[in-house]
């Protein structure tokens, strides 16, 4: 009698993959593909950037990581739009523990006004870290930023499962070096600038979804920047041409502001 192998030979049919019913296939994510958001999301305001975010914009019920080699830096640029679509549905922007004071009567030429800005001028690591789960705690319709450079690990697991319970996005901003460490966020970017004349520039850390590695370019400017200059300083090119792309614009005006040699 011939001897039987344990192992199934190449000849013998092979068993199909498993196939799911409908309903399970589609709760069901491949990590090779773009995860769609938990929860509800805020588009961001840029085309280029909700494209490669799960769901199509910024997360609400969660945290958003913002991490900067400078705090400020570009920040309102990248929010602005989203926050100004926001406040128009009735909602509020908390600010704490801000690094700036923000320039009002620029945010309302954006689309921001003033009385939809509440600022909380928290000094203290204990008390930007109150102040913000207070903020999260709150019924309203909110858009909270928080700067936290200083902010342990499991304080940002609390502030997650507070964020879970609140209605609007929430972001939080820490220096770079802090991507060297885990976080609870499901969401981590890093935000810079490029070079001349300043685009933003997103790098994506942490999504719901495969790796992505190259930075998003977004050429993003505050609608008022054009204002700040003298009409007769303007390059000749803005005025006679305005067909040209924003970034031709900016680099005019660049050319227009640089120092005499530059």
């Amino acid at each position: 009698m011939p001897a039987t192998s344990p192992f199934p030979s190449s000849s013998q049919p092979k068993v199909p993959p498993l196939t799911l019913p409908p309903h399970l296939a589609q709760a069901v994510w491949s990590g090779r593909a773009l995860g769609g958001g938990q929860g509800p999301v805020l588009p961001s305001g840029h085309a280029a950037l909700d494209t490669h975010l799960p769901g199509g914009g910024w997360p609400c019920q969660a945290l958003t990581e913002v991490l900067q080699a400078q705090a400020g830096l570009a920040e309102w640029r990248l929010l602005l739009p989203a926050l100004v679509s926001l406040v128009q549905r009735g909602g509020q922007v908390l600010l704490v523990g801000a690094p700036w004071h923000p320039q009002l009567t620029a945010l309302a030429r954006e689309g921001l006004p003033e009385d939809r800005l509440v600022c909380i001028d928290a000094r203290s690591p204990l008390e930007r870290l109150w102040a913000t789960e207070q903020a999260l705690k709150a019924g309203c319709l909110s858009a909270v930023l928080a700067w936290l450079p200083q902010v342990r690990a499991e304080a940002l697991r609390r502030l997650q499962a507070c964020a879970a319970r609140h209605a609007g996005p929430v972001f939080i901003f820490r220096p770079e070096h802090a991507g060297q460490g885990a976080s609870p966020a499901p969401l981590r970017l890093h935000l810079g600038l490029g070079p001349c004349p300043h685009p933003l520039q997103v790098r994506l850390l942490k999504r719901r979804g495969p790796q992505h590695g190259l930075p998003i370019v977004l050429p993003h400017w505050p609608v008022g920047l054009a204002t700040l200059l003298p009409a007769p300083a303007l390059p000749a090119t803005h005025s006679a041409h305005p067909g040209l792309s924003e970034v031709d614009r900016h680099v005019a005006l660049d050319r227009t502001a640089a120092p005499l040699g530059a």
